[in-house]
């Protein structure tokens, strides 16, 4: 729909201009990032507007053919960066699924264990939801301690920093919860984490893993991290039903209802 529009609105047609299937690729990863199609047509507008440019100055020019390796050409450098997951099962860093603006996101969650008094410092620009969540993680952990291993006198002599990169851009909502208890538990344990996986779910202080919104963006999101694995609140397995099995494949579900239930999914 959008191409023959912008064909015909800069008078050209797909003789004289054809554009890949690598090309649009190429153009919405990184290119636009959005829930829509709004900044996806203006991208093609100015792709085709440069293109009109060119047969204008070169009169000899007969067709134009854009692939994803000349995008760049018309469209300068790549404008968003790819979302990646690490390549190696790290300790305290947990991939989570956000919901945003522009869709779905990766949002990593980082934890350091420092010589303190017990104090828990969050930064990245989380909203009060957010710091809740990680407020409730810690006093899960603390009280069940005994039942993951823990030692009680690293909740009085160590301070805990809960990070979330990309920091000018403000992040709210109870679904990292149980990315954050994660995260938590992986440094109180020294337990690597798997980095092919992803979590969403909101959680409550007697343990249990409460369903969220944004399945469908969140998959999308996990798609593009390439992404294997995702961990979701067995109610949200009504929304994975609802998505067409094209958009799930290469995707391994797994359901839970409490947070403990996390433990033989994630580590190593």
């Amino acid at each position: 729909h959008l191409i023959p529009k912008q064909l015909k609105r800069h008078g050209l047609n797909r003789r004289m201009l054809s554009l890949s299937e690598s090309a649009l690729s190429e153009i919405i990863d990184y290119y636009t990032r959005e829930s829509g199609v709004r900044n996806l047509e203006r991208r093609l507008g100015d792709l085709f507007r440069r293109a009109a440019r060119r047969f204008v100055e070169e009169p000899l020019l007969r067709s134009i053919k854009v692939s994803a390796e000349n995008v760049c050409e018309y469209l300068g450098p790549r404008k968003m960066i790819p979302e990646r997951i690490s390549d190696e099962d790290e300790i305290g860093v947990v991939n989570g699924l956000a919901y945003t603006e522009s869709g779905g996101d990766v949002l990593k969650v980082e934890v350091a264990v420092l010589d303190g008094t017990g104090k828990i410092e969050t930064t990245g620009s989380l909203g009060d939801v957010m710091k809740e969540s990680a407020n409730l993680a810690y006093e899960y952990i603390k009280a069940n301690s005994d039942k993951f291993g823990i030692d009680e006198s690293i909740f009085d002599n160590k301070n805990v920093h809960i990070h979330v990169p990309e920091g000018a851009t403000p992040k709210d909502g109870p679904s990292a919860g149980i990315t954050i208890f994660t995260a938590l538990l992986s440094v109180f344990t020294q337990r690597k984490v798997r980095a092919n996986f992803a979590m969403t779910g909101e959680i409550t202080l007697r343990g249990q893993v409460l369903p969220v919104g944004g399945i469908k963006e969140k998959i999308l999101a996990a798609k593009r991290a390439n992404i294997t694995d995702i961990i979701l609140c067995h109610e949200n397995q009504k929304d994975i039903e609802e998505i067409k099995e094209t958009y799930l494949k290469g995707l391994s579900f797994h359901y839970i209802k409490e947070m403990k239930e996390v433990i033989p999914l994630i580590f190593e």
